[in-house]
């Protein structure tokens, strides 16, 4: 494979290819490498290859001009990958399909960036090496030629070596020992020197699944798991922070239509459902907060009659969920519970249609530390001072659309999955 890296500072690359695999692969040929600089494309008498971006602001561009006529020297089957912050993410998956190209040219940038209309003008794909900022493209033209590098047949030297690690099977790999044995009292795991081939097999899968769940759990969603994987991961302790995290549906106060203040009926399938994701996600618990007495005792009727005699025999299982549900007067008293419960006061997250610019991922954060109270609205939403008393306001489900009319039982099952996720 060849690699053709367009880039002002060449000599970033000399130590990193002339060292470890690459080099032996450079020496048999397995892939070779050239350097474009655009600066020797630059009609300017100073070979300058950037300036002062229109619109003002700070930094300078790359001006297109001299990266165009640099792309203009690449061969008909090179694929042009831009190394950005906007591009495709750098996965195991991209790099094995780029394995298979006979050229990759890696446009490296420096400043600000390219002008924006050398995309337009040539067919380049940007890719990005993470979500975080780099001086220049070339740390991240490094990441990609390895990564890809090692996937070509014999740059490992054996080709197994590369289907092992970490990723190639959409897991992180299990541990690895070497000689001695033992080492300050730390022993190699028995099972690697039985020389069972199957039970070591197993043993290196589920040293990868708990590897995995333990660190990243968020990447065992879209990994390839069997049956059996799946029976191992639920019987595995973990920590679930979900038991962080409390919902409560609030009936009053609540807007109507025309923004007036009113107190809503609750609804069995509210109380049955919200149950259900709660119990399903582990949550903390299920607050019904109504200060209509009869509706306190409508909700302690339904809850009683899943909780004890028939309901318990006829489904045990919706049992277990309604037993999470509390019913209590005002917002404020799910909140004195959980601390009374906690030991803290619990951080409290409110919902809206209309409004909210807390992120999951923000609010997530929370749950790692403390308690949070993840408020649901009735009727046609929450009132605005409950909005203003809360800690954060959590973004609406669908807030670029127009229509975002979601029932509150709907709304709670994807907030707390976006909250929590596998993880919970």
């Amino acid at each position: 494979m060849r690699f053709s890296v367009i880039t002002i500072f060449p000599e970033f690359f000399e130590s990193p290819l002339s060292c470890g695999l690459l080099s032996k692969a450079r020496e048999k040929g397995l892939v070779e490498f050239s350097f474009i600089n655009p600066r020797d494309h630059s009609t300017d008498k100073h070979h300058n290859v950037d300036d002062r971006p229109y619109g003002g602001g700070p930094g300078m561009v790359m001006a297109v001009d001299p990266l165009r006529r640099s792309l203009s020297t690449l061969g008909p089957k090179a694929r042009i990958l831009m190394l950005s912050p906007k591009g495709r993410p750098l996965t195991q998956a991209l790099a094995r399909e780029l394995a298979g190209e006979e050229e990759l040219a890696l446009l490296c940038g420096r400043y600000e960036g390219f002008d924006a209309r050398l995309e337009e003008l040539c067919p380049i794909e940007p890719v990005s090496v993470g979500d975080f900022v780099l001086n220049g493209g070339e740390t991240g033209a490094l990441c990609l030629i390895e990564a890809v590098g090692r996937l070509i047949p014999d740059f490992m030297g054996k080709d197994e070596s590369a289907d092992e690690e970490s990723f190639s099977t959409g897991l992180l790999e299990y541990p690895h020992y070497t000689r001695p044995e033992e080492y300050e009292g730390l022993k190699v795991p028995e099972v690697l020197s039985s020389g069972h081939h199957g039970r070591i097999a197993q043993w290196r899968r589920e040293q990868s699944l708990e590897t995995t769940l333990h660190m990243r759990p968020d990447i065992l969603s879209r990994a390839p798991l069997t049956d059996s994987d799946i029976k191992y991961l639920k019987a595995l302790d973990r920590v679930r922070p979900g038991r962080n995290l409390h919902v409560a549906l609030v009936h009053y106060p609540v807007e109507n239509k025309s923004g007036q203040t009113i107190t809503t009926s609750l609804t069995n399938l509210d109380l049955h459902d919200i149950a259900r994701v709660s119990c399903t996600y582990g949550l903390g618990g299920y607050y019904i907060c109504t200060p209509v007495a009869d509706q306190q005792e409508l909700a302690r009727t339904l809850v009683g009659h899943w909780r004890e005699g028939y309901g318990l025999t006829a489904n045990p299982d919706r049992s277990e969920a309604l037993g999470r549900v509390r019913v209590v007067s005002l917002l404020g008293d799910a909140v004195a519970d959980i601390a009374a419960r906690t030991g803290r006061r619990p951080k409290v997250l409110a919902t809206s249609a209309k409004a909210g610019n807390m992120t999951c991922e923000q609010a997530a954060r929370w749950l790692r530390d403390e308690p949070v109270l993840l408020v649901l609205g009735t009727g046609h939403g929450l009132r605005p001072e409950v909005l203003e008393g809360a800690d954060g306001m959590l973004r609406a489900i669908r807030f670029m659309d127009r229509y975002n009319h979601l029932s509150v039982r709907s709304a709670a099952s994807i907030m707390v999955d976006r909250l929590l996720g596998d993880v919970g």
